[in-house]
């Protein structure tokens, strides 16, 4: 009797997912706990495993939006033939990215799953440059992700997904065309709301980083071998947001109908940038992790974004976020709220200016920051006490570190 495999319960506000990617070819044997294919939601992706040993035929295609409970495959228990050769259903990559058939003595070795061969594809990388790491030498996700770039992604896009054009001149333009992933129609969603639905505005402060980046010259590398991590710049902005989120409690307020939330604890999300778009995956109890404990958890976070391995427990129940769009050379910019948070801190690039310190003009470090608040819930003053309490321990972090 075949086994249905259906789309799980992935969360209480979850109700259609994306089907992103098959991991096998349909009439593939397949192992009990082989990941059969990757789900993409609207908070995070997850792959989905088989509950038994059988040969699975497939119900739904790539693409295909589906409800939770849906039936996108079925399993026959008994013995089958591992398949080699690319399913029929993903030629996009096969002019790119395939490998010769397998004989039965290397199985799938160095053949990518789909989900490999889509970014092998779009990085123009061929199967047989790359060592799979996954069973019987396949290709995995992870692998393909960490593969070399030989070409631009677009030279690999097949034909029909380029629109030529003659411009004036005799020049060829192009113009391609791709389906928005769920992740993306879940971005524009949100933030279409945040700026509907919030009475958003942005207050701006400007902080010293030279204590900070001699604090961390001085410490860094017996940081680095006592705790086995980098020092970098957000462990400290999470640290000085969490002291003035303590001391500024409506900033780290959310808005419930006519009731406001009060928080004595800061989630705080931490905006990472993911080849599928901007996740914020959060950083439980900020205020009770040291430094080393915060840059381990943003590491483990971001990684994790990278790979697209998030679970949708580390995606919830922030109460406070930070974006550093300096990371990309951003010198000021008016973040939108990650709802239904009523706070969001934007930091930007650092840049050497001119500056008052101890009564002379010196050359420092200085880095432009920007909260964006819900007005609604925050009044002015708070805000400003707010950035003004992240400079201050910015600027002397030693206050900071001892608590004062």
């Amino acid at each position: 009797m075949s086994i249905e495999v259906k789309i799980p319960q992935i969360g209480e506000s979850v109700t259609e997912v994306t089907l992103a990617s098959w991991l096998v070819a349909d009439g593939d044997q397949v192992d009990e706990g082989d990941n059969l294919c990757e789900i993409e939601s609207d908070k995070a992706n997850m792959e989905l495993p088989a509950e038994t040993a059988g040969v699975i035929t497939f119900k739904a295609s790539e693409g295909d939006e589906l409800k939770i409970g849906a039936v996108i495959a079925t399993i026959e228990p008994g013995a089958g033939t591992k398949k080699a050769a690319p399913k029929a259903e993903a030629p996009k990559a096969e002019a790119k990215a395939s490998a010769p058939a397998a004989s039965s003595s290397t199985g799938d070795k160095n053949f990518p799953s789909p989900a490999a061969r889509k970014i092998l594809d779009e990085k123009g990388v061929s199967a047989d440059s790359v060592s799979g790491t996954g069973k019987d030498g396949r290709i995995t996700k992870g692998d393909a992700l960490g593969a070399s770039q030989s070409k631009p992604a677009a030279a690999s896009k097949p034909a029909a997904d380029i629109k030529p054009a003659v411009a004036a001149g005799g020049a060829v333009r192009t113009k391609r065309v791709e389906k928005m992933t769920r992740l993306r129609k879940t971005i524009a969603a949100r933030l279409t709301e945040a700026k509907n639905s919030t009475a958003m505005l942005t207050t701006f402060n400007e902080v010293d980083m030279f204590e900070v980046m001699e604090l961390r010259k001085r410490y860094k590398e017996e940081f680095q071998k006592k705790h086995d991590i980098g020092l970098g710049f957000m462990s400290f902005f999470t640290k000085a947001c969490c002291l003035a989120l303590q001391q500024v409690p409506g900033v780290n307020a959310q808005l419930d109908g006519d009731d406001i939330i009060y928080h004595d604890y800061c989630d705080v999300g931490v905006a990472v940038s993911t080849p599928r778009g901007l996740v914020v995956p959060v950083v439980k109890n900020a205020e009770s992790l040291s430094m080393a404990q915060i840059e381990g958890e943003i590491k483990r976070l971001a990684l994790k974004g990278r790979d697209g391995k998030l679970t949708i427990d580390e995606m919830q129940g922030g109460t406070f976020t930070i974006t550093n769009g300096g990371v990309f050379g951003s010198m000021l910019s008016t973040p939108i709220l990650n709802i239904p948070q009523s706070a969001i801190l934007g930091m930007h690039n650092i840049v050497e200016r001119p500056v008052a310190y101890k009564g002379q003009v010196v050359i420092h470090p200085v880095m432009y920051l920007a909260l964006s608040y819900d007005h609604r819930v925050i009044d002015g003053k708070e805000s400003v006490t707010f950035l003004k309490t992240v400079k201050e321990m910015i600027e002397d972090p030693a206050k900071m570190l001892l608590g004062i």
